[in-house]
């Protein structure tokens, strides 16, 4: 197989309308032509040490799956993080008021936290801006080398649908939870000097209210709102977790020239912040690394009582599997079409992953993985999923 080139240039001319190109102008024209017919590889630019060359040919051979099982990590750290952080924030504003705290009787609570000035509209506006940020984040950042899943859900539609292998399925399962439990640990250790001063000016009311939304566990932990319905819930998820899918999927599409590469990370995080701003308080979780590792984080603190009922904890845990597998059916029959052109952009996205130097055709030798499958293949299957 030979080596595409990523882009196509044009022989530039060595003049600008009516004017003639200096000599740097003119270097800088020769440069880009002479480099139009070859791949560049950041080795070629950058020249890295041999410890960390030496480093990097491991994580590409014997240990590829530790590098994209912390790529996955990460992701949905910065995706929790993110938004958990501002959570704390909204849900401390609330706490503050029914514990009597304020500015002046309290060591800890700033101008931000202060309720009196507190609209609960711009608090779930914040919240969601937060979450979506976390998404961008994670997708720029870490999606190059895990292929950006950031969600159970995607990686089990990948390993359904997509052949992606069932052991590194797993790999990516446990590396999301993780990431979304150390997520909430870091922002309960950073707040956990105003919540234990909550908590202690709470008093008994604290048992009432801790494992609720409006509680101190229910920063990190998804709990059903009193009097809401269970039945009621669950539909909440389930269209807000098919429209975010439908959403990803629409991005990701290869034919669909509205949406380029570098545009897709924007439009999913806006399609979770959406969600977010519109249906989170009927009950929103969205993803279950997020669900499962938050409600762990809150166990960890509060012990099993921060479990909460089971009902609800299946839907937020569960529901976005079912909706996500509903809405790629429904993409792939309706709006999948094989005789569209693929623009240049969408072209050059996948060869920048094709040619990899290690992973395709320019490789020396490629690694057979657990599943059997070369590393090679085992890219490819991700690449089909690279930008959610």
């Amino acid at each position: 197989m030979e080596l595409r080139r990523i882009t196509k240039h044009c022989c530039a001319p060595l003049h600008s309308g009516s004017r003639l190109l200096n000599s740097k102008e003119k270097m800088a024209v020769t440069v880009s032509n002479a480099n139009a017919d070859r791949v560049v590889y950041m080795s070629d630019l950058h020249k890295r040490g041999p410890v960390l060359a030496g480093w990097e040919r491991l994580r590409h051979g014997k240990l590829h799956w530790l590098a994209e099982a912390f790529a996955e990590m990460m992701g949905v750290f910065f995706y929790v993080y993110a938004g958990v952080g501002s959570q704390a924030v909204f849900v401390i504003g609330g706490l503050t008021k029914q514990a009597g705290l304020s500015c002046s009787s309290s060591t800890f609570i700033t101008s931000p936290l202060d309720v009196n000035r507190q609209n609960p509209c711009e608090a779930v506006l914040q919240v969601g801006f937060a979450y979506a940020c976390g998404i961008l984040f994670a997708i720029s950042i870490c999606s190059a080398t895990s292929g950006g899943h950031f969600n159970p859900c995607i990686t089990i539609v990948m390993t359904l649908f997509k052949g992606f292998p069932p052991l590194k399925c797993a790999r990516y399962l446990v590396a999301q939870i993780l990431g979304g439990y150390l997520a909430c640990l870091f922002v309960y250790l950073q707040y956990s000097t105003i919540i234990h001063e909550i908590e202690a000016a709470l008093g008994p009311e604290l048992a009432t209210i801790n494992f609720t939304p409006n509680g101190p566990a229910g920063i990190f932990g998804f709990y059903l709102l009193p009097g809401s319905s269970v039945g009621h819930a669950f539909v909440n998820e389930f269209v807000c977790d098919f429209l975010i899918a439908m959403v990803i999927f629409g991005a990701i599409d290869p034919s669909n020239v509205l949406v380029p590469p570098s545009g897709a990370p924007f439009l999913i995080a806006l399609a979770y912040g959406v969600m977010i701003w519109g249906f989170s308080a009927v009950g929103l979780a969205a993803n279950t690394a997020r669900d499962l590792g938050g409600r762990f984080a809150a166990m960890t603190i509060w012990g099993t009582a921060a479990a909460g009922p089971s009902g609800y904890s299946a839907i937020t845990a569960l529901t976005n599997i079912p909706a996500t597998i509903l809405a790629y059916i429904v993409y792939e029959l309706m709006f999948v079409d094989s005789d569209r052109v693929v623009s240049q952009a969408q072209r050059e996205f996948h060869d920048v992953h094709a040619l990899h130097r290690r992973l395709g055709p320019a490789a020396h030798a490629t690694a057979d993985d657990e599943s059997g499958n070369s590393i090679g293949m085992e890219k490819e299957h991700v690449g089909t999923a690279e930008r959610v």
